[in-house]
């Protein structure tokens, strides 16, 4: 592929152009020059959009995709394009499909369904053994097949030991071992935040201590055991605190928060609108607070959209019965930008990567175009025809946001949205 890009604001911290205004060359998928203005002598295609801005590509670790086994909520194919068309060029995808990806013939499976896309899909396996907690997977021949990671998709580990276990395997393998901050034995048949407006609704408490119960016990295990861990989606200004200090004190933890549990608090519920139904639940605007400036010093090292497309079937219920999730791709830039300067935005949306010991490029001259092309200034309401996926459940329908993406850059294609 061979491209100019016109009048381009770079934003990458690692590239000596950072914040220049510039024209971008690439030939055969590699950026061969950049500079104020570039002759364009072998008439190549020319890229020129409004207040374009580009970053290095962005990454989100947790993808849920219906294929294989559920296929009415989206497929592969279709997650790939939602995910280009959102600005990202690299995505993990979660294991909670049916079957659940816990050998290495399924994970060799997602890489063969994904191969040769614009986007990079690196899948991530279960822990356990059908993600039922009990016995390890084969972590090692996962590895080996192409896993990035290894955790059960929104279930927490009940049994200390294996969880140990797993810790110590990855101090030889380097892989992080995820742990869902949630102890089920207190949270079981919770559906919101403990506070007010779960007693105001009469609907079943998920008390934060249930999750930073776990997260101290997990912090412990990690102190005995070493290893890699990683906790996603922390919640609670308690699990923020406790994780900044386990990584002064020299733990190898890092953790995420998800886009939504920054954005809406549970006040947001008075409607029991379903989409508004997540796990980990809405918090308190208290610990929305906390968890900010958590991004902000780096206590969170990832922000996921957690994105996780579920058909009508599952969410047009009562509140109590309609399933946890909401999709987030689409939305995700939008969402972040908001909350965020546009720099910090693009800082979490591509520091990602290094966590999973996944290699990187930087907007610069003999690198690989791994790029996304964007407008940071556009404000606007997310509407339910901006959706792509197949699945509608967006609990940001309605929601103001900020940013259009263009498109992307990757795997020597171009992807726009123009």
């Amino acid at each position: 592929m061979n491209l100019l890009i016109r009048s381009a604001i770079i934003i990458d911290k690692k590239s000596e152009f950072h914040n220049d205004r510039v024209d971008i060359l690439i030939k055969n998928g590699i950026i061969s020059n950049i500079a104020p203005s570039i002759k364009n002598s072998n008439n190549y295609k020319e890229l020129k959009l409004d207040n374009l801005h580009v970053s290095n590509g962005w990454f989100d670790y947790s993808i849920s995709c219906g294929q294989p086994g559920f296929e009415e909520r989206d497929n592969m194919i279709n997650t790939l394009e939602v995910a280009s068309k959102s600005g990202f060029t690299c995505i993990g995808i979660q294991p909670n499909t049916y079957p659940v990806i816990d050998k290495r013939s399924e994970i060799e499976y997602i890489k063969l369904l994904s191969s040769n896309n614009i986007v990079k899909v690196h899948p991530i396996g279960s822990l356990t053994k059908k993600s039922e907690g009990n016995e390890l997977s084969e972590i090692f021949d996962m590895g080996d097949g192409g896993a990035i990671a290894f955790g059960d998709y929104k279930r927490s580990i009940k049994n200390p030991n294996i969880l140990k276990l797993a810790l110590q395997y990855s101090n030889n393998s380097n892989y992080p071992i995820m742990s869902f901050p949630n102890t089920m034995d207190i949270s079981e048949n919770g559906v919101v935040n403990e506070n007010v407006t779960s007693t105001v609704l009469g609907l079943n408490p998920i008390p934060s201590f249930s999750e930073h119960l776990n997260v101290q016990r997990d912090l412990t295990i990690l102190e005995y055991a070493g290893g890699k861990l990683h906790i996603p989606t922390i919640s609670t200004a308690k699990s923020a605190e406790l994780i900044r200090n386990a990584k002064k004190n020299g733990l190898n933890v890092t953790c995420s928060t998800t886009i939504h549990n920054l954005f809406f608090d549970d006040q947001n519920l008075n409607g029991y609108n379903t989409n508004f139904k997540v796990l980990p639940p809405l918090r308190s605007t208290a610990d929305i607070e906390s968890l900010k400036l958590a991004v902000k010093d780096g206590t969170i090292d990832l922000v996921t959209c957690d994105h996780n497309p579920l058909n009508i079937e599952l969410k047009d219920l009562e509140f109590e019965n309609a399933a946890f999730g909401t999709i987030g791709l689409e939305s995700c830039f939008g969402a972040l930008n908001k909350l965020f300067s546009t720099k910090l935005a693009i800082q979490i949306l591509t520091r990602g990567r290094s966590k999973f010991s996944l290699s990187s490029t930087t907007v610069s001259i003999g690198e690989l175009a791994d790029i996304t092309l964007f407008n940071p200034n556009n404000d606007y309401i997310f509407s339910a025809s901006q959706i792509l996926s197949k699945s509608k459940n967006s609990i940001f329908i309605n929601s103001k946001l900020k940013g259009k993406v263009y498109g992307i850059i990757s795997n020597n294609k171009l992807k726009l949205n123009v």
